[in-house]
């Protein structure tokens, strides 16, 4: 398995890189903050999300930045492995076509359902291969390398208890057969308290997914014990407002880490896994006819730099293909995966966003 996994990986998309390519600089670390379920024009407000807009106007924000399908799950899948894989849904990752019992995997007799367990390279195994690091940060993941499929506070006293607090339907990393089977996962699939404890050690690692909890991305809950901004059906507002102060917290936090002040380059992303209604704008290596990979509407994706140009807007067409391929870039990685390698497609590294100041 491990031989035809490392072909695998060789066998990916060729470099094929463009002179936009080899412009992106190289960078020592990149964090991506992902909310939930918004559309550009919800958030790139001061009135409706003021960290996030202060954020963008101050360092840069890529203005017509798309999803690639919806629901949310394969969203996450593509940032990190180039493809939504045909899932289109947001089933538990180790679903299979066929009948089931199991109440995660309601759409499994759907047409063009596929395994949700992916036996292809990702970001992270790209990344181990270039000796670099990587982890996946969860708000409430019950314990580190968790297969649980949700999980709430076990702290609660109301039904935030057993609550979807964590969904690993917004891991991303959680779907790939080699995450799933690696006996190292406990150091790849962590929490928030490790996440306060590598950013007061300043041991981050070089890429890191940071997705808080459902009441924090603003993807939102319903139920018993769940607080009014939290529940976007009573106070959408707030739950956007409760996101955006929770994303400055983040921010603040790894700009005050010794990593952030130094010399290497640094880059902190604020992006969103699709829009908010079922509306199919797309672009960048996204097929409108494809029941997975139809386009999942256009999103905020702000990027901040400790070394980079300000107050940048860039009108370039980009999707999470686009971000994927930019990784690949900033890190030195030999290959690009599935549609990052798109450039006939209009899939083109973010070169304006990711530039370094003279």
């Amino acid at each position: 398995m491990l031989l035809a996994f490392l072909a695998a990986l060789i066998a990916a998309a060729p470099a094929g890189q463009t002179a936009a390519d080899r412009a992106v600089p190289a960078y020592d670390h990149v964090f991506v903050i992902m909310e939930e379920n918004k559309n550009y024009e919800q958030i790139m407000s001061p009135q409706a999300a003021p960290n996030i807009s202060r954020l963008a106007a101050a360092y840069g924000t890529a203005d017509q930045f798309f999803a690639e399908v919806h629901p949310s799950e394969a969203n996450y899948v593509a940032l990190i492995g180039g493809d939504t894989f045909g899932i289109h849904d947001d089933d538990a990752f180790y679903c299979k076509p066929g009948p089931s019992s199991d109440p995660h995997c309601g759409g499994s007799t759907g047409a063009g359902y596929v395994d949700h367990t992916i036996r292809q390279p990702h970001l992270g195994a790209q990344l181990e291969a270039a000796g670099r690091s990587w982890k996946g940060y969860y708000e409430n993941l019950p314990e580190p390398g968790s297969l649980a499929v949700t999980a709430g506070d076990p702290t609660a006293t109301t039904g935030l208890k057993t609550a979807a607090l964590y969904a690993s339907k917004h891991s991303g990393f959680m779907n790939f057969a080699s995450v799933q089977a690696d006996p190292h996962r406990a150091q790849h699939i962590v929490g928030f308290d490790q996440l306060e404890r590598d950013i007061a050690a300043d041991a981050l690692p070089s890429f890191a997914l940071i997705v808080p909890n459902q009441c924090n991305e603003m993807h939102g809950l319903h139920g018993d014990g769940v607080p009014t901004d939290c529940d976007g059906a009573i106070d959408q507002p707030g739950l956007i407002r409760r996101g955006d102060a929770e994303v400055g917290r983040l921010v603040a936090a790894i700009q005050s880490t010794p990593a952030w002040k130094g010399p290497g380059n640094v880059a902190i992303l604020i992006g969103f896994d699709e829009g908010s209604g079922r509306t199919r704008e797309g672009c960048c290596g996204v097929t409108p006819g494809a029941i997975s990979n139809f386009g999942g509407g256009h999103i905020p994706m702000v990027v901040i730099t400790n070394h980079g140009p300000r107050g940048v807007a860039d009108a370039t067409p980009y999707s999470h293909y686009s971000l994927l391929r930019t990784l690949e870039d900033a890190f030195r990685l030999p290959a690009y995966l599935g549609h990052a390698a798109d450039t006939n497609a209009g899939v083109v590294p973010m070169v304006k966003l990711f530039a370094v100041a003279p």
